[in-house]
């Protein structure tokens, strides 16, 4: 009885939420960078370069401190050192995950910058092409992000939203070259994005 009241009280402490909560969405770009990969990559250094990628989110962040958000990001020539000479064809990494985001109460940060923490679980999708198809690979995996950054909103309808966060497979695998353990694929994403707030 008290676990299901306790339920009770969340799910109806978050209802509350929702109904003064905005949407955001917003539209970024950014880097990724501290890359790891139990993969065999046949160009040396490229896995672990700074490569760009792009994406969005959507959020419905209450006023004053729990909120939800779906991200989609995308790095196209993510194992790729030379897109155009490399001995890798093609490669990318996509992500999409659903997120639990609690933010500064907007009572405290008011409409300057409000920092976050956000986290959450979703697909990580890796794929990498090479001429003999030895190791090549293209798989999807169950994936954990986390991280944090603020939003500062410039007008009431419009801002920005800076961030950090690392993406990291929940499977390991081991690289069959060097016989290294670890995950399937983590790394970091920094980003900047323009917010569109559509308040309630």
């Amino acid at each position: 009885m008290r676990r299901a009241a306790t339920v009770a009280l969340l799910l109806l402490s978050f209802a509350a939420e929702a109904r003064a909560a905005d949407w955001m969405f917003t539209p970024f770009v950014g880097s990724s960078f501290g890359t790891n990969t139990s993969q065999v990559i046949l160009e040396a250094g490229a896995a672990n370069a700074a490569k760009l990628t792009f994406g969005g989110s959507a959020a419905l962040l209450s006023q004053r401190v729990l909120g939800v958000e779906a991200d989609f990001g995308y790095s196209p020539h993510f194992f790729e050192r030379d897109p155009k000479a490399g001995t890798i064809t093609a490669s990318n990494a996509l992500t999409l995950s659903g997120n639990v985001i609690a933010a500064v109460p907007l009572s405290i940060s008011r409409e300057s910058l409000r920092p976050f923490v956000t986290g959450g679980l979703g697909l990580i999708h890796s794929s990498a092409s090479e001429p003999l198809s030895l190791f090549s690979f293209d798989e999807n995996n169950l994936g954990m992000n986390i991280g944090g950054g603020a939003i500062g909103l410039i007008n009431p309808r419009t801002g920005f939203r800076f961030e950090i966060r690392q993406f990291r497979t929940l499977q390991n695998g081991t690289n069959f070259l060097t016989t290294a353990q670890g995950p399937r694929l983590s790394f970091w994403r920094a980003s900047v994005g323009v917010v569109i707030r559509f308040a309630n």
